[in-house]
């Protein structure tokens, strides 16, 4: 594993994984098989060997294509013979939704996850959202009509069902995870959803991509959302200072 930081790009961004994640209790990582989240069973692996954590790698089978099972088995093999990662697999079984398919698709995943958190006893789970995500989610926002508090609610670290989910690869943009997978696993899995525009985050992905070929800068666009969350702690701030001292 340690050869494969001997990439000075792959070194540096292990570097800034360790910073942004900083935590010293065993944790759950969350694997689909796409590029970002082989990144983060990469980098995670070596952060609890580094800190002498243990760790529990879970992929979930939504049964929602034919090629499901196939996949999770394809990845379980893989991540086994490129990093030595024992990879379980949940399924979700029952019904399955014909609309709003993608939101209750996570809903559920998040729910299998944490249900294994419990029963581990394991307060951490670690998620593979990156740069782009945090961008995609900020205008999915805009179109529910979301306040300046759910517009910035994309955080690092967020609670559910008491168990932290964390999301240690906000900083990183898509292509640097690519790249990390492509070196150290030579391939991954390309889910169809994920470029087909029937679906609202597709829809979204490729407006981004539309506004940088017309001037959009990620880096100044990134800045904006940082100043936004800023004001929303600030306004959180001051309101709670207000109920103590007034009510």
């Amino acid at each position: 594993l340690i050869n494969k930081l001997k990439d000075k790009k792959n070194f540096k961004i292990y570097k800034d994984f360790e910073k942004n994640l900083q935590i010293n209790d065993d944790f759950i990582v969350a694997v689909s098989g796409g590029p970002d989240s082989l990144a983060l069973s990469f980098l995670s692996k070596l952060y609890a060997i580094k800190n002498c954590l243990k760790v529990k790698y879970f992929m979930v089978d939504h049964k929602l294509r034919k090629n499901s099972t196939k996949e999770t088995k394809f990845v379980k093999k893989l991540i086994k013979k490129k990093i030595d990662i024992n990879l379980s697999v949940l399924t979700w079984t029952g019904k399955k939704p014909k609309t709003n398919i993608q939101s209750i698709a996570r809903e559920k995943r998040y729910n299998l996850l944490i249900n294994q958190a419990k029963k581990l006893k394991i307060n951490y789970i670690l998620l593979g959202h990156h740069n782009d995500d945090l961008y995609e989610n900020f205008f999915i926002r805009i179109l529910r009509g979301s306040g300046l508090n759910g517009m910035v609610s994309f955080d690092k670290i967020s609670k559910e069902q008491n168990i932290n989910l964390i999301r240690p690869l906000l900083s990183f943009s898509k292509k640097d995870l690519e790249n990390i997978t492509k070196k150290v696993f030579s391939t991954y899995i390309n889910d169809p959803s994920n470029v087909s525009d029937k679906f609202k985050r597709v829809k979204i992905r490729n407006f981004i991509k539309n506004l940088q070929s017309e001037g959009l800068d990620l880096k100044k666009f990134n800045l904006t959302i940082k100043n936004l969350k800023s004001a929303n702690e600030s306004i959180k701030t001051f309101v709670k200072i207000n109920l103590d001292e007034n009510s």
